[in-house]
């Protein structure tokens, strides 16, 4: 008998139930196929340890399987009990780790079949949700971190929680399964108005970015709103359409994309573009190839003239022409910074955003006892790094002291090319892994960070990015420099992407071997180093003097790898 389709599970599903409810009370370690396709609707994805395939396999035993559990956290903001509350989940529930997504959120790894329905229920105790963190929905809405008072900031936030509440699923299912019908809204519908029956055809991704600080990434996004401020109001947002990173193995017509421009629109009108343009996306978007099914591949196939006249048409609202918009770096805000209303925030570094205690490194300890010893909220970087904020200065030192007793590195510490690099999770988790990531990049990097200071080259922003497999969810395709896995222990290496976003990289070799990428490093850099003019930037200075290679394509990988491309991405943030 052949399986279903995601489209028909979806369909039948009575609204996103399926059959979750009854094998989550049952004896199994793990749910059918189509009931993992509807688990991520609800924030979770079923997975197993690949580091004890083979043994276990050996000695004829089942996988391991684990959950993750994903937050949703519009614009990555929580406060202290809702921090201290996943430190606590992570510790009993989970692996003892709390990783920082590229979309802001918190991922629980190592979460059983047996503690899942308690995990999601202490998580929503807390005010916060998984309910659409995953799933053929509208994921976690992105926004700047940086807890600065002026309106830009402010209103990106706002506008966060704004399209977050909106493209929420109105099914109770989520409720039933896993609060026990607590939060049930009595005058909620089975009915879907924005998303129908079968709601997207594909994940949906949208930020908000403020120039000249590009931290969000905004155009790897489905979606994206860039502010503009006129005498100290946001008037409105230049609004940008069909990025995104994913391509699989085989499929040769998938690709990464950059979000183009659409228009400009007043502020009070946001909502209703994002309404008009997701409802476009679940009207034409392809339902028959999952594969091709992302607004980018819509927008390849029809062109963004077509896109934008079908938007407008959705819309009873004035557009004009996108404005010209200026970047300078895609890197958050590091150490000390003045608010705006007489507090403080401090942004610090997470390696590979993994928040965990190490013989050197004590991160969840340390996090924990700021945490609860100054009760300061929390905001969660694209770049999986974090701030607290609403610091009062008086209290300064005292972080800093628990910090430095704990092995925390300073942000000044470490070298920008460090503070700006980026890793996906891989192996052991992620299902469609081909060789590690974030487990050695923190080797490769030291490596690197040698060469770097041998050239004086400490404080440049060189973006560099290393993923497990071509699915890009560390946003390789537009770093610097950038290792994408294609084998174990083999990467292909991309070059030409740019430190503000905005450019796709080439590929450069086919294939480097793990031990091997320091050295293709360096001989980048002293290239760099000869032909660079004035300060140029590694960015200004490949684009002045060389032509990109290839541009990402799902054929410069192993073909034989195609069957993976079948499977459903897990966990992607991309």
């Amino acid at each position: 008998m052949a399986s279903k389709s995601v489209e028909e599970i979806k369909s039948e599903s009575r609204a996103l139930r399926g059959t979750i409810k009854e094998t989550l009370s049952g004896e199994g370690p793990h749910f059918s196929e189509e009931e993992y396709q509807l688990l991520k609707f609800h924030g979770t994805y079923q997975q197993d340890d690949r580091d004890q395939r083979a043994t276990r396999k050996k000695q004829n035993l089942d996988k391991a399987w684990i959950f993750m559990v994903r937050s949703k956290l519009p614009g990555g903001a929580l406060s202290a009990s809702q921090y201290l509350q996943h430190d606590r989940i992570a510790g009993e529930l989970g692996n003892g780790t709390l990783r920082i997504t590229t979309r802001q959120g918190f991922q629980l790894h190592g979460v059983l079949k047996g503690d899942l329905e308690e995990c999601i229920r202490r998580i929503n105790a807390s005010g916060i949700t998984t309910w659409g963190a995953c799933g053929d929905v509208v994921r976690n809405t992105i926004a700047p971190a940086s807890p600065f008072t002026d309106a830009a900031h402010l209103d990106a936030q706002r506008l966060a929680k704004e399209i977050s509440n909106t493209f929420l699923a109105k099914t109770t299912a989520y409720a039933e399964i896993w609060l026990g019908g607590q939060h049930l809204n009595q005058e909620t519908t089975e009915a879907e108005p924005i998303y129908g029956k079968q709601y997207l055809p594909r994940k949906f991704k949208i930020g908000i970015a403020i120039p000249p600080r590009n931290d969000v990434d905004i155009y790897s996004n489905d979606l994206g709103f860039i502010s503009h401020v006129e005498n100290d109001q946001v008037k409105g947002y230049t609004v940008v359409a069909g990025g995104g990173f994913g391509m699989s193995h085989g499929k040769t017509d998938t690709f990464p994309a950059l979000a183009q421009p659409l228009f400009y629109v007043a502020r009070e009108h946001a909502v209703k573009v994002a309404v008009a343009v997701v409802t476009t996306q679940r009207d034409f978007g392809n339902r028959g190839d999952r594969k091709r099914a992302r607004l980018k591949y819509l927008i390849d196939e029809r062109g963004i003239d077509w896109f934008r006249a079908e938007v407008i048409k959705r819309l009873d609202v004035p557009v004009g022409l996108a404005k010209v918009v200026r970047w300078n770096t895609v890197s958050d805000l590091f150490g000390w910074h003045e608010q705006g209303d007489g507090k403080l925030f401090y942004g610090l570094w997470i390696e590979e955003g993994r928040i965990m205690d190490t013989e050197q490194r004590r991160w969840r300890t340390a996090f924990r006892e700021i945490a609860t010893r100054f009760g300061c909220p929390i905001r969660l970087t694209t770049n999986c790094n974090i701030i607290f904020h609403d610091i009062d200065p008086a209290a300064k030192e005292q972080v800093e002291e628990i910090l430095a007793k704990h092995g925390i590195p300073k942000p000044e510490a470490l070298t920008e090319t460090r503070r700006l690099a980026q890793a996906c999770v891989a192996l052991p988790t992620c299902g469609l892994a081909l060789a590690e990531s974030e487990r050695v990049f923190h080797l490769i990097l030291d490596k690197i960070d040698n060469i770097l200071k041998e050239f004086g080259l400490a404080n440049e922003p060189i973006l560099i990015r290393m993923t497990g497999c071509p699915n890009g969810c560390a946003r390789p395709y537009n770093a610097d420099i950038a290792f994408v896995g294609r084998a174990p222990g083999k990467y292909a290496l991309f070059v030409g992407g740019s430190i503000t976003g905005e450019r796709l990289a080439g590929l450069r070799e086919r294939t480097v071997d793990l031990e091997g990428i320091p050295e293709r490093v360096r001989e980048l850099i002293e290239e760099f180093v000869q032909e660079r003019e004035g300060h140029e930037t590694f960015t200004a200075y490949w684009g002045r003097t060389h032509v990109n290679g290839p541009a990402p394509r799902p054929d410069q990988f192993h073909l034989e790898f195609a069957q993976r491309g079948n499977k459903e991405l897990v966990g992607a943030e991309v």
